[in-house]
Parts: C-alpha cells; structure tokens; sequence
C-alpha cells in the first residue's frame, strides 16, 4: 500500500483544475475538474494520488491526515503580474485622485511613479525586503501561493539590480514561490525624457547583460525558474519599435518575452508580443478584433488586470468575455502596486472581472490558477491538483462551493494553506 506524507480528504468539492499540458481555452475554460468528496495524497511535497476520498483513503495510508469535511479544496492561486518590491507610498494620490486630479497634474507635482522611483533609489535592500514580505504576507493570506515579481521603480541600473537582489532574497525567506521580471523599461525616467533613444541604449547595451549575468548566478536559474523581460508599450512609455529592439536583446541573451500592451493605446503591442512568442501580454483593455484573432491562434497568454481598472473608476475593462470566446487563453493578475492596483487579493480580481467582465466562476478560477501558471512558465509545478505536481493547496474553509469565491467578496473567505505538501496558515 503507498503510504503518503499527508492525506487531505472528505472535500465537498476537490477542484483540480486539470489541464492536458496546455493553457485552458473556450469550453475548457468552464470545466474546473471538481470531484465530489474529492482526497488527495501527498509525498515529498509532490501530489500522487487524486480522487474520491473512499478510494484514495482505500488505497494509502498515511502519517497525517486533514478531514475537509464541508469545504472546497483548490488550486493555490498563481498571481502572474505584481510590482509588489518598491517603497514609498502613495496614498496621497488616492485622495487626491478623488478629489479630481489629473494623473500629469501629480506627476508635475512630485507624485505618480516618479516618487515610487525616487523612493526605491534610496531604500536600502533590507528595507525593500522588509516591506515586500509584509505585501507577500498579505497576498498569502488571499490564498496567493506563486506569483511573479517585476523590477521597474529603479530605471538606473544600480537600483534595478538592487531590485533583482531582493526579489531573490523573498524567494529564499517567503513560502510564496516567485518568478521574477526584468522590467527597466517600464517607463523613461526623468533624467532621460528629453532623449529616450539613450535609455533604451542604455538598457540594451548595460542592464540587460548585468541583469542575465545576475541571473545565472542566481537560485532561479540553479532551480530552473525562467527570468523574464518585460516593456510597457505606450505612449507615456516606449513606441513599437523601441519595445522590440529591448525584447528581441532580451531574447538573444534568453530572457523569456512579457510586454505591458493595449492599456490605454492601442499601438500594436500585442502583436508584437505574439511575434516574438511571449509568454503573456497584459493589459489589454485596447486590444482590436484582429489582434484578438492573432493571440487566439498563439501559445500566449493574455492577462487581463480587472483591479486597475476598478482602482481608476472606470467603466471600460479588457473584452475578457470577447478574448475567451474567441479562443484566448487568459489569466487573471492584481497587477499588486503602489499607484494603480494597491490589491493584493486574487479573489478580488476574480470578483471584479466575474461581475464586469462577464467570467463566469469556473472562467475566473481557471484563469486565477492554471492558466496563471502557464503565463509565468511554471504549469507544470503548479497551478493544479494532478499527481507529479507540487502539493499547492487551498482548504476553503466555510465554503462548500468553489464559486464562493467570487460570489462573496471583501475578505471574508479563510483559507487554509498546503504549501509543497505543508500547512503553513490556518
């Protein structure tokens, strides 16, 4: 008899999220693969068993065991865009942008991701660490268990790097696994804005072979984790043809390919980012029909960003319903950050994108979990309850139907965390 480290058993619901290798698409994308009176059985920390709890109780024993009588069992969620390491704040702003205030008025004042910048500059690394915790803390306790992590608030390459250093130390010291992001071009910093061409020289030529030198020297590449390079294509940012000179650099030194596209400006970055085969593109509020088509007919993953949305008060969000039915795979992200998306609650996005982007439950979770995963490279650790992956778990406690979740919302939910085969929070 196989004997595990730990049994969880007696779910009324065990969402497994299942996927046959491939990002979840279409009809694909309501099918959450719920067993009734679900169990799974873990072993060094890896799922080996997955079924209904007589048999798989039947079948092993066990050292521990975790009766989830009652309650929905799901995937870890995956959150695959944050900024969650910088410092500072900008709370300020939030007033003042109900107040009225134009986003180039704050910038002409001091704020907006400028303050972020000269902020992070001058924090030291345990300070970021310090404060990047308590946000990894709080994004763990929405039942986030893997997420990626961009740079971006140093446009130098000191702070940048700096950056990169303390995304590695939370890996180390934070249960939530991380996949982390090189985005120096996020936007031109001010000592550059008169001559833009000089930073993307600048990034091209200096940040980026620092970066993927720190990169092979780094845990992340001694673990297999992919290190990504990512380009906010806007107007406020970097045009077309800068963003593909920086990604196709990054690519050449083998960065995998993330870009920022259709938030505001529809300006051909999708399809860019499809082209030079990214792992995602996110935003995507501006996307046109035809660029639908050519990420429907990719292996990218879109990302759509509800809490940005709703933090800026608008009325207009990414066509998720159009993308899905079409044929995208979407994900779903908090876009967690100090200026636009202070949210560090995946259930939040699912509540938002179910209620004004028509997903359904199922849709909502698909995208918060396995296709999630697909959009940061990691699907094939986690994301989903099947054996030969990482034990990722959540025991939904007082809730008995997995689409609790996005029904109830304000941060009411408790979830009971596994995290590689251990319970780390009740």
């Amino acid at each position: 008899m196989p004997h595990a480290d730990l049994i969880i058993y007696n779910a009324s619901q065990l969402v497994t999220c299942a996927t046959d290798g491939n990002p979840k698409r279409g009809d694909a994308m309501r099918d959450v693969g719920i067993i009734e009176n679900g169990a799974a059985a873990i072993k060094d920390g890896k799922f080996t068993a997955v079924g209904v709890s007589d048999e798989i109780m039947r079948d092993h024993s066990s050292d521990r065991v975790i009766d989830a009588k009652g309650c929905a069992v799901v995937p870890g969620f995956v959150d695959p865009h944050t900024h969650i390491t910088y410092a500072g704040s900008r709370i300020n702003e939030f007033e003042l942008k109900i107040k009225g205030a134009e986003y180039l008025e704050i910038l002409a004042a001091g704020g907006g991701i400028n303050s972020t910048v000269k902020a992070t500059r001058s924090a030291t690394i345990e300070e970021l660490i310090e404060s990047g915790i308590k946000r990894l803390d709080k994004m763990f306790g929405c039942g986030t268990t893997s997420c990626e992590i961009k740079t971006g608030y140093g446009l130098e390459t000191e702070t940048e790097l700096k950056m990169l250093a303390v995304i590695e130390e939370l890996d180390k010291r934070h249960p939530i696994d991380i996949v982390p992001t090189f985005l120096a071009a996020h936007t031109v910093p001010l000592e550059y804005k008169q001559e833009p061409e000089k930073y993307v020289e600048l990034i091209c030529d200096t940040m980026l072979p620092l970066a993927w030198k720190w990169y092979e020297q780094s845990h992340f590449a001694a673990n297999g984790t992919s290190f990504y390079c990512d380009v906010f294509t806007e107007k406020s940012a970097f045009d077309v043809a800068q963003s593909e000179k920086i990604l196709e650099t990054a690519r050449s030194f083998g960065f995998g390919i993330k870009a920022h596209v259709d938030q505001f400006t529809n300006l051909g970055g999708s399809r860019l980012g499809v082209e030079l085969n990214a792992a995602s593109v996110d935003h995507l509020d501006v996307i046109s029909d035809n660029e639908i088509s050519v990420l429907a007919d990719s292996d990218t993953v879109g990302i759509i960003i509800p809490t940005e949305n709703f933090n800026a008060g608008k009325t207009h969000f990414a066509p998720a319903r159009k993308l899905i039915d079409a044929g995208c795979a979407i994900a779903i992200s908090t876009d967690y950050n100090p200026g636009s998306a202070p949210c560090p609650s995946m259930p939040t996005a699912m509540a938002i994108a179910c209620r004004y982007q028509k997903l359904l439950p199922a849709e909502a979770l698909n995208a918060a979990t396995i296709n999630a995963a697909f959009a940061i490279g990691i699907a094939d650790l986690y994301g989903s309850i099947q054996p030969g992956k990482r034990a990722d778990l959540l025991i939904c406690r007082d809730i008995n139907d997995y689409r609790e979740i996005a029904y109830e919302f304000g941060g009411g939910q408790k979830f009971e965390a596994i995290k590689n085969g251990t319970s780390v929070i009740e």
